[in-house]
């Protein structure tokens, strides 16, 4: 008896067995013809089961480890560059033991800068590599490589920069050439990873990928732009480094840095033997030899004085930069350092200018036997020192300071305007040297704190009879009366006025005009007489 569901079940098996045979039979008989393509015809062969599709997120060269450690040490480096620049940023405020440089600091503080966006490029667009961005990367890394020569070579660049500015240039050389290193590993990778993953290396961009590659080369093209700036402003300083000073530099403050100082003619004594007062000038607001150099020098030629000596302030022309902070009393004191190097001893004079008056009646007052008469030609007063401490003033001191070593009013006025060495180091365009701009912003940041209070000071010590001459601006007189009545008041610093003169049409540097000219040689002749007969 055969069972119902296995009757049923061989019956199936059956009829699909006589099934297939007749479709093989017809299938022999009756071949497939070929049809033309249409619209569901592939275009492609179908790809093989063992390859992945290129826009598949695991086609990455982040799946080499040499990759993932050139990414790992790019990172690295990335945070101690940043560190650094902290530093170096602090640096500039506020000096850290072993580190200061004799030059501004702006300079190391702009490669270091440099350094940080090469390396935050690099991982920015670490997947996407491109020959445009190897090529970039290799033109930076030349022209560092090219400061780097000129820092070593240049021996006043060397001395300025220090071992701060040197290691700056270095790492970012070495910086710019891991960049062309990690990027050309970056594309070995990922053209390994497409062999192996796709089977064959993908030539193609996606549009991300397109965008990625266009913003990487505008910045890079920037960034090669800047470091151009760069190199031709070390050129130009290199240049500018050739030029010799008049006079001497002298170590100053523990051989921290070099203090211009220069005199000019023999000392001479009188009839009696009593030597004569030589005159020590302080320039105000801008170098002396392009400022008060040409009427103190005619008052020397017409015989109203027999000798006189002038120094540079740190930072101004052939003076290096002192450590951060920096007061004008120290200034006072880095300068009686320098006299002492140099020989040079009392009586003194002073003669000073706008904001150097605080300088010279710091000096005064730290050396009251030596001092035998004071002169200010429209000085500041300790009262309005607010106006060069103001915050404000600061800031806009730090941008031009952080953007000085681009130096493109140097490079401008070098090109177009025929600007000379002896213009950048002391003259017309001096003021856009890193060096001046750092020296301005320490005056700033101690204006109102330390040095105001030496100036107090000062003022309390300084002996009354000592014999006192006030040339004033007539124009800044007429304009400001605050200045007018600071003005009076700096008559009364001590008990022994000669003279006090309002110059009617003269600026505030009083000897752009002859008149000013006039009145400041005469009250020179009769201050340095007068102390003299009363000796």
């Amino acid at each position: 008896m055969v069972s119902l569901w296995g009757s049923k079940n061989g019956d199936e098996q059956t009829n699909e067995a006589d099934n297939t045979n007749d479709n093989d039979e017809h299938s022999q008989q009756h071949p497939r013809q070929s049809r033309d393509a249409d619209e569901r015809t592939r275009l492609l062969p179908p790809r093989n089961e063992g390859y992945l599709d290129p826009d598949d997120p695991a086609v990455s060269p982040y799946n080499l480890f040499s990759v993932r450690a050139v990414r790992y040490v790019c990172v690295l480096f990335l945070v101690i560059t940043f560190l650094w620049w902290v530093l170096l940023l602090v640096s500039i405020f506020v000096s850290p033991p072993m580190m200061h440089s004799r030059g501004s600091g702006f300079f190391d503080f702009s490669f270091t800068t440099l350094t940080v966006g090469n390396l935050l490029i690099g991982l920015l667009f670490f997947s996407t590599p491109s020959k445009a961005m190897e090529v970039s990367s290799l033109i930076i890394a030349a022209l560092l490589l090219l400061d780097m020569i000129i820092v070593l070579a240049v021996q006043r660049l060397r001395s300025e920069e220090g071992w701060v500015g040197i290691a700056s240039v270095i790492w970012a050389t070495v910086m710019a050439l891991y960049n062309v290193m990690s990027d050309r590993v970056v594309a070995w990778g990922k053209q390994e990873e497409e062999e192996r993953l796709t089977g064959r290396k993908e030539t193609r961009r996606s549009l991300r990928e397109w965008c990625a590659v266009l913003t990487a080369t505008i910045i890079m093209i920037v960034m090669i732009v800047i470091t151009i700036f760069l190199t031709a402003t070390l050129i130009l300083r290199s240049r500018d480094a050739s030029l010799k000073p008049p006079g001497e530099r002298y170590y100053v403050d523990g051989d921290k840095y070099k203090l211009h100082l220069d005199c000019v003619g023999n000392a001479t004594v009188d009839a009696d033997g009593t030597r004569i007062p030589t005159v020590l000038v302080e320039a105000g607001e801008y170098p002396f030899e392009d400022t008060m150099d040409d009427w103190i020098y005619n008052s020397y030629q017409n015989g109203t004085i027999g000798r006189y000596c002038y120094y540079d302030r740190p930072g101004f022309a052939w003076s290096d930069n002192a450590p951060s902070p920096h007061s004008a009393g120290m200034t006072s004191d880095a300068l009686s350092e320098a006299l002492a190097r140099a020989g040079e001893e009392g009586p003194w004079v002073l003669v000073s200018a706008g904001v150097g008056s605080i300088y010279s009646r710091i000096f005064s007052s730290r050396h009251v036997r030596d001092v035998h008469g004071l002169f200010l030609i429209d000085g500041l007063h300790e009262d309005l020192l607010y106006r060069i401490a103001s915050p404000g003033r600061g800031f806009i001191l730090w941008g031009r300071g952080v953007i000085s070593p681009l130096g493109y009013d140097r490079l401008f006025g070098a090109i177009f305007k025929g600007r000379t060495r002896e213009d950048r180091v002391y003259g017309k365009s001096a003021y856009q040297a890193g060096k001046f701009i750092k020296a301005k912003l320490q005056e700033n940041l101690v204006a109102g704190s330390l040095t105001k209070n030496e100036v107090s000071q000062a003022r309390n010590i300084q002996t009354p009879q000592t014999p006192l001459v006030v040339v004033s601006s007539g124009i800044e007189v007429r304009r400001d009366t605050q200045w007018e009545r600071k003005q009076e008041d700096l008559t009364k610093i001590t008990d022994n006025l000669i003279s006090w003169d309002v110059v009617n049409r003269a600026p505030h540097q009083v000897w752009l005009t002859f008149e000013g000219r006039a009145v400041l040689e005469k009250r020179l002749g009769e201050l340095v007489r007068a102390k003299h007969i009363a000796a």
